[in-house]
């Protein structure tokens, strides 16, 4: 059964050693209280999005201790820089590009190739960082749709034992979730509204736009935008490919036929495994020789439920 726990060293390094084994910590920041995981481990990172009931793979934020940490995850910019200097730690968070060999998880990016990170103004998340030695992955601490929490009691009235381990900060000093900052474009954009104002970045910045249209699937948390879309087109729900797809499978594929490659994303039948190798599977199979990706049905409950909504919104026509 979860408990809520007082932070000290004993479980603070219980904490992180349940981090280093894949599992969920919920732990306090400045902004709301975080359901955390190893942001490294695709099978943790599965993990936060079945005990949040997270309906889509809306990609984490991805929290580190300080500045020097990031720089193996995404590619750091002037204009990242220039804000770090003054609002991290704190609750901003930068959407900036991954980096070559970045060890973050696929599935907390939704399967994109730009990162959201931030560094946390709260002792309690930079000591659990610090002694798991991981990046953090780090939603709301709460089942998806539900308020957010700013009290350890909320997390646990909302997670119970989904969580692991919930760590007691105490009240969360801002209460809303970060701002999220699009630094990947040419005019530095607004994903979702948050702890630093538009006024305080235009400040620094000059022109900084709000986002406003929903056009495919989450860029950011908080923020819909364009989706996964691999090269080969693919066919859902099938149980014989052609001899120059590439199939992939799910569970005992004792009934399926054909295919020039096949891959499973969860010989077991495990959804939380499935999830965690949703997108380096599809990128392994999105290549030459083959001309089109086939996928068997996948059980639409759970995070099957998330899994098909990636494959519907990757299997769109692209204009």
């Amino acid at each position: 059964m979860t408990t809520i726990q007082p932070v000290n060293a004993d479980t603070l390094a219980k904490a992180a050693s349940l981090i280093q084994a894949g599992r969920l910590v919920a732990f306090p920041t400045e902004t709301v209280y975080g359901l955390g995981a190893d942001a490294t481990n695709e099978k943790a990172v599965a993990a936060i999005y079945e005990a949040k009931g997270r309906p889509v793979f809306n990609p984490l934020i991805i929290h580190v201790a300080r500045t020097t940490d990031i720089l193996t995850y995404v590619e750091w910019n002037d204009r990242a820089r220039r804000l770090a200097k003054i609002f991290w730690p704190g609750p901003l968070t930068f959407v900036l590009r991954r980096a070559k060999d970045s060890p973050i998880s696929q599935l907390a990016s939704g399967g994109l190739d730009t990162i959201a990170i931030r560094c946390p103004n709260h002792a309690v998340a930079h000591d659990l960082i610090d002694l798991s030695g991981r990046p953090i992955a780090a939603p709301s601490a709460n089942a998806s749709g539900k308020l957010s929490p700013t009290l350890a009691e909320h997390v646990l009235d909302s997670l119970g034992d989904k969580v692991d381990m919930i760590l007691d900060g105490g009240a969360t000093q801002v209460g809303v979730e970060s701002t999220v900052l699009d630094l990947t474009s040419d005019v530095p954009t607004i994903l979702r509204p948050g702890g630093v104002t538009k006024e305080s970045l235009s400040a620094l910045l000059g022109e900084v736009h709000e986002a406003c249209g929903l056009d495919g699937s989450p860029k950011s948390p908080g923020m819909l935008s364009s989706h996964y879309a691999p090269r080969l087109p693919i066919r859902l729900n099938v149980l014989t490919a052609t001899e120059d797809e590439a199939f992939v499978t799910f569970g005992p594929d004792l009934f399926i036929e054909g295919g020039a490659y096949r891959i499973n994303l969860s010989p077991r039948g495990n959804l939380i495994e499935a999830a965690a190798n949703l997108f380096s599977m599809l990128r392994i199979v999105d290549s030459e020789p083959y001309k089109g990706i086939a996928v068997m049905p996948i059980p639409n409950e759970g995070l099957g439920a998330a899994i098909n909504d990636r494959l519907h919104r990757a299997a769109m026509p692209r204009g």
